[in-house]
């Protein structure tokens, strides 16, 4: 274990700016780096983990200034989870997947945000969105059902939870024609199930949420078709640019920028152990070819992604500004683009973990925790850039195509 001081802030309350909290959380880096072991065995996001990123105000860059939030540019939250992931990636990666759920949490009923931070604003929110089963009652509905991957979990005090209402009267139809909602249930109606034993993003805590007959009122319930259309009840009191963004745009970025900044983190393990070593036949890493062209790719891949990433939400935020939504054109290309972003990183890591040599398989080496963060990562349904690249190439040919979500 090195000397190095774990950061502490005093809690944010407003004026902050999204410099100081990009600082904020790369002040962090070198605790997180080294806490990452102790997190992965562990199984779940440290308390003192959490409680750093809380007192920093990271988790209300997303948040709506009215509930004690910052509403600021969705490349500033970016930015921060890339630096966290670059420490440890399951860090990353749960900031990302928790954070965004106040920016969704915005789109609801005002009702549901008052639920949640009504008498305590700093209160997380854990996910995810795979359907269970709805069926309607007097005043909303009845829920339940079995969802894994809550990262998380633990530390939030609701969940958003996918449902489809009456599932079984859309069996053999389209998903867009089934009711699909999401449902805002409280940390009392659901057991949280440990089922976390994974080869990456070990840290993550991303457990089993099950609920068997909970009710949830209309109002804490969002109408995907309405996502769609962007027209949702939040809006009235949100009314930001912000929170105008395309939904698939916003949660393709949040699951996916961890990968950027884990490849990041496993470039700069490897410079640092390549520095010093020579390999079985003798030869310094920094004289191996295949070495060197592995770390100018991985930087230059870095690099390109994080301006890509950085473009496509300046514009986004600029049509927003005007009341006017990108193209499906664009929204095409930009979904492709950020669910390739995890395969390109597993792609540019390989070769760093291969001249990195035998060495790397040990823990006491962070290299192959990172390779394993990534591989883990572009697991995730959303990082999955074929059907979406199936669905861009139809468009670049011209041809009519049928799309929603964009």
């Amino acid at each position: 274990m090195s000397n190095q001081a774990v950061p502490t802030f005093a809690p944010l309350i407003g004026g902050v700016t999204p410099q100081e909290l990009v600082a904020r959380a790369r002040s962090m880096i070198p605790s997180l780096a080294e806490r990452a072991e102790k997190q992965g065995e562990h199984r779940r996001i440290l308390a003192e983990t959490m409680k750093e990123l809380q007192e920093a105000g990271l988790f209300r860059i997303l948040q709506p200034r009215r509930w004690g939030g910052y509403e600021m540019d969705p490349s500033v939250f970016a930015d921060v989870q890339i630096a966290l992931a670059e420490g440890d990636t399951s860090v990353g990666w749960m900031f990302g997947v928790v954070g965004v759920h106040a920016w969704h949490l915005a789109l609801f009923d005002d009702r549901a945000a008052r639920d949640v931070w009504g008498s305590d604003d700093s209160v997380l929110l854990g996910s995810p969105y795979s359907p269970g089963g709805a069926t309607p009652v007097d005043g909303g509905y009845t829920f339940s059902g079995r969802w894994r991957f809550s990262t998380g979990s633990e530390h939030c005090g609701w969940s958003l939870l996918g449902g489809i209402v009456n599932p079984e009267q859309v069996q053999g139809k389209s998903f867009l024609e089934a009711d699909y909602r999401t449902f805002l249930v409280p940390r009392k109606d659901y057991e949280i199930v440990d089922t976390w034993h994974v080869n990456g993003l070990k840290g993550t805590g991303s457990q089993d949420l099950v609920i068997k007959e909970a009710f949830v009122p209309a109002y804490r319930t969002l109408d995907f078709r309405d996502i769609w259309a962007g027209k949702v009840p939040g809006h009235e009191v949100n009314p930001a640019p912000l929170y105008h963004l395309p939904f698939v745009q916003v949660f393709l970025r949040a699951v996916s920028n961890a990968s950027i900044g884990g490849l990041q983190g496993m470039l700069s393990a490897f410079l640092q152990y390549g520095a010093k070593r020579v390999g079985v036949m003798g030869v310094p890493t920094v004289d191996d070819p295949d070495a060197l062209i592995a770390c100018a790719e991985a930087a230059a891949g870095i690099d390109e992604m994080k301006l890509v990433l950085k473009r496509n939400f300046d514009l986004m935020l600029a049509r927003a500004e005007h009341g006017e939504s990108i193209s499906t054109a664009e929204a095409m290309q930009f979904r492709y683009q950020a669910a390739s972003v995890a395969d390109r990183c597993v792609e540019l890591a390989r070769p760093l973990y291969k001249a990195a040599g035998s060495g790397s398989v040990y823990t006491e080496r962070p290299i192959g925790r990172y390779f394993n963060d990534l591989m883990v990562a572009a697991q995730h349904g959303y990082n999955a850039p074929r059907p979406y690249g199936r669905v861009w190439g139809k468009k670049l040919f011209g041809l009519d195509i049928k799309d929603a979500g964009v």
